[in-house]
């Protein structure tokens, strides 16, 4: 794809940071789009027949720094039960706009959207059906079954006309329903097809107070998907309509916010949405400030970064996943997985119980070690060598000079500056690690790995628009031929653990979506002052927040994925502590994805990519699935946990978990 073709490229700039002007949106009194600010917003996990549940929780919400809070309407009797929640709100002094939550119900719809500031609707399953049968459509069926949808859709919009409410068209990749998916399947142009259906008829009604969203669980779906709406509209002439950014169903805790980073702030890296929900399993008040630490990284970005040059083409399809072909060296590129490097350089001193931060246990008892799923792969040390043999899987990488002076050991491999990189000396024969940033790349330089088949790139950059500029550096690799493994290397002096996690899954996830990058790299700062069990601990988070971002991006498997909704008054059961007991008994089953759904809204479609899922459908009933399959229809909720393992066991999917001596250093 050409930047200077006659299709526009999906964002504003790829390497400069400029955000995408959308068309300004009125919600209450609180516009969206335009030159406004990014806004924060959230949803209501009370019954929404709960009046004061829902008002205290708002409240909380707002206090949290929610700007618009979401509440679900599955029927008509809590569309208008939003009329009470909303006095009472506006006679404490809150005047946050509502939005109401729709599936299935048009006519729930159409009052609420008399009442709240925004409507929500599912294009999946407003006024279309999800039965996931295989049906085929001629032209004229589908035609005529687009425009019953049409004349069913068209009231509502007449009626956010008439009263000034806004709309948002949100699409579920889990949610599609089986007319788009015979058509398009289960594809991020499905997704955009499904919402320009309702588009194009609110455009033929002059209703332009609309905003957009494609959601989905798989964070390279959804980012596909939200680039490819921004093309379509352009391609068809469509409003430049703002962009709800979320990852659906993200789960909890690290794995739920590492997921939300990765999908989320892939697209504000290219200037692209307007509001942002993250979804976590957890109080709906927990997911503001996640939000807004995401939204706050770009508000000076524009005049923090340091211009990168124009590449002259796009090498990459930002529609589709490829992943960068590159040439094996070792265990690294190829067919391999990504691989974790771990920057050990900064202790002044590695025992083997210290390892232990890496993923490799030692057994004081036994005299091993053992590794666990998130054992890394290699050690940077720098200028300090591991005085004692590695365990058996873990290689080290250690400064050019220190490895001259170490002599030959077996998994010991030199990483060379340019400059020793571009002297000739001593190499290792089977693998050289060379730094690299994208000024580096002369023609010189991308002659030498070209010829060098031994050679790994660590890509580093002190650009604080990081991902654009690594990214930038991966566009002259692919322009010239250059098939060298990479390595992403980012570093973080001087932020939380809370801020390196979320600006890491985004820097090295967005890569990673794009195909870019055969392992990662995380740094901090570690002060000499602090005692060494809290640099451990350090190690320990960056270790486990590497895999976490390649699990994430869908690129290396390591562990349990759990697809769990955030919760909404439509929920049947207690998603939180059904999740941490689900997550308690099956913890162990690397690569597994359990998809844990509060309602039939959000199951079994939501959990598209899931390979089981635990679903409420009733009030202590659980319907258990394999894949998109209902295998036990109505399971007493007691006795659901139990089934569900049984259903992995038929499979052949169970394993019992290992009793494992815990390690010194414990």
């Amino acid at each position: 794809m050409s930047l200077t073709s006659a299709s526009k490229i999906y964002c504003p700039s790829i390497t400069e940071y400029k955000r995408r002007l959308s068309r300004e949106v009125k919600i209450g009194d609180l516009p969206l789009g335009g030159l406004n600010p990014i806004r924060v917003q959230s949803m209501t996990t009370v019954d929404t027949m709960d009046t004061l549940g829902s008002v205290e929780q708002t409240l909380r919400m707002v206090e949290a720094g929610c700007e618009y809070v979401r509440i679900t309407a599955p029927s008509v009797k809590e569309a208008q039960n939003l009329l009470e929640i909303k006095k009472e709100l506006r006679k404490r002094g809150c005047s946050v706009p509502l939005i109401a939550d729709i599936h299935f119900t048009p006519n729930a719809a159409e009052l609420a959207a008399r009442i709240v500031e925004k409507v929500r609707v599912n294009p999946g399953n407003y006024a279309d059906k999800k039965k996931f049968d295989v049906i085929e459509y001629t032209d004229s069926s589908y035609a005529a079954e687009v425009e019953r949808i049409r004349e069913r859709f068209r009231p509502l919009v007449q009626i956010c006309k008439q009263y000034g409410t806004a709309m948002r068209i949100g699409t579920n990749h889990g949610s599609l329903s089986d007319r788009i998916l015979s058509r398009y399947g289960d594809t991020p142009l499905g997704m955009v097809e499904s919402a320009l259906e309702f588009l194009r008829l609110c455009e033929e009604e002059n209703y332009y107070d609309v905003v957009l969203s494609m959601k989905a669980s798989n964070t390279q779906v959804m980012v596909q998907a939200y680039r490819l709406l921004v093309q379509k509209l352009d391609e068809e002439g469509l409003q430049p309509y703002p962009l709800h950014l979320g990852v659906t169903e993200a789960g909890e805790a690290e794995d739920g916010r590492i997921k939300s980073a990765v999908g989320i702030g892939t697209l504000l890296e290219d200037g692209l949405g307007d509001t942002v929900r993250v979804s976590l399993t957890e109080a709906p008040e927990a997911e503001a400030p996640v939000a807004k630490a995401l939204i706050d990284r770009y508000t000076t970005r524009a005049a923090a970064a340091q211009p990168i040059a124009e590449a002259p083409e796009v090498p990459i399809d930002p529609f589709q996943y490829h992943r960068r072909i590159t040439r094996e060296v070792l265990n690294l590129g190829g067919q391999n997985v990504p691989r974790v490097m771990v920057d050990i350089s900064r202790l002044s001193s590695v025992e083997y119980a210290d390892l232990r931060a890496v993923g490799h246990l030692y057994s004081a008892f036994l005299d091993k070690f053992q590794m666990n799923d998130l054992g890394a792969d290699y050690l940077y040390s720098g200028q300090r060598p591991v005085p004692f043999m590695l365990p058996n899987g873990l290689k080290e990488v250690v400064d050019y000079s220190a490895w001259l002076d170490a002599g030959t050991r077996a998994d010991h491999f030199p990483v060379l500056t340019q400059a020793e990189y571009a002297a000739s000396g001593a190499r290792h024969p089977e693998l050289n690690f060379v730094f690299h940033n994208l000024a580096s790349l002369t023609a010189p330089a991308l002659d030498q790995l070209r010829q060098d088949a031994t050679a790994v790139v660590i890509l580093y950059t002190d650009n604080a628009h990081a991902m654009p500029e690594i990214r930038r550096a991966f566009f002259e690799l692919l322009a010239h031929g250059i098939t060298n493994p990479v390595i992403i290397n980012r570093q973080y002096p001087a932020l939380t653990p809370e801020q390196t996690q979320l600006y890491a899954a985004t820097d090295v996830g967005g890569l990673l979506l794009d195909g870019l990058g055969d392992g990662v790299v995380l740094s901090t700062e570690l002060l000499p002052e602090r005692p060494k069990e809290h640099w451990l601990t350090t190690l320990d988070q960056l270790n486990q927040l590497s895999f976490g971002i390649l699990q994430a991006a869908r690129t290396r498997m390591s562990k349990t994925e759990y697809i769990s909704c955030p919760s909404c008054g439509r929920t049947l059961f207690d998603l939180q502590e059904t999740t941490a007991m689900i997550r308690k008994r099956t913890d162990h089953l690397k690569g597994v994805k359990i998809g844990i759904m509060g309602c039939i809204v959000n199951g079994p479609g939501e959990m598209a990519d899931a390979d089981y899922g635990y679903v409420g459908v009733g009030k202590g009933k659980i319907a258990l699935y394999r894949g998109q399959e209902v295998i036990k229809k109505s399971v007493p909720e007691e006795q659901a946990v139990d089934q569900l393992i049984e259903l992995m066991r038929e499979d052949g999917r169970w394993v019992e978990k290992e009793l494992v001596e815990e390690p010194v250093g414990a």
